[in-house]
């Protein structure tokens, strides 16, 4: 409640439309979040929750004991996806979209910067996302020389579709039709304006097309 009415402060605004349960939290059972969630609603201080990175036996029970309750029940999760990530959310969620009609908001949709092939020269860009102190963790990732070759196969497609790789990365995600929105980020605006590129790049994204990307990338998912 601390944290909605800070954020609510900071936005000067008097209600959100969305908010999430970042990340499960293994301390406290799942009825007290979805009871502590539901209230916020109810006071009306945002118009509907979600979880972000829940499993989805986590999200079914949460939602169960919403409907047991008669509680507001989650109505998104916000998962990463990517080209290179994929499995959670084209199967483990793959029946709740159906059974309770869940929505994705999607993150990440470039890999940390991975999809944008500036890292498969072997180094780190000093400019990069990745030469950031904070970011070491990131290096390993960055660097793998197998996903690394699998961008560089996909520059071709990529310019077959007239775009970069990173719009193609981004008009894959976005044209999953479970995602809602595929959450992106810049450091600078030709940044900003090249992502939003991609939306040109969606309807390119044929069965053929969509079928050689997979031949390259899915055998590396996870």
């Amino acid at each position: 409640m601390q944290a909605i009415d800070g954020s609510l402060k900071r936005f000067e605004l008097e209600h959100i439309d969305l908010i999430y349960c970042h990340r499960p939290d293994p301390h406290t059972p799942i009825e007290e979040t979805v009871r502590a969630m539901s209230d916020i609603i109810t006071q009306g201080k945002a118009l509907y929750w979600g979880t972000s990175e829940w499993a989805a036996d986590d999200i079914r029970a949460a939602w169960e004991i919403a409907e047991r309750h008669h509680l507001h029940k989650p109505v998104m999760e916000q998962p990463q996806y990517h080209l290179f990530h994929r499995q959670r959310v084209e199967r483990e969620y793959a029946r709740l979209y159906d059974e309770i009609g869940l929505g994705l908001t999607t993150w990440s949709p470039l890999a940390s910067g991975l999809l944008t092939g500036k890292y498969h020269g072997g180094t780190i860009p000093q400019d990069s996302r990745g030469a950031l102190k904070n970011m070491d963790f990131l290096h390993k990732t960055l660097l793998d020389s197998a996903k690394n070759a699998a961008v560089a196969k996909l520059e071709p497609i990529a310019a077959e579709l007239g775009a970069s790789v990173a719009q193609l990365a981004i008009a894959w995600a976005a044209r999953n039709p479970h995602v809602s929105t595929v959450i992106t980020g810049a450091s600078k605006l030709s940044q900003l304006q090249s992502n939003l590129g991609a939306l040109a790049v969606i309807d390119k994204l044929t069965p053929e097309m969509l079928a050689r990307i997979d031949a390259i990338t899915a055998p590396l998912a996870q």
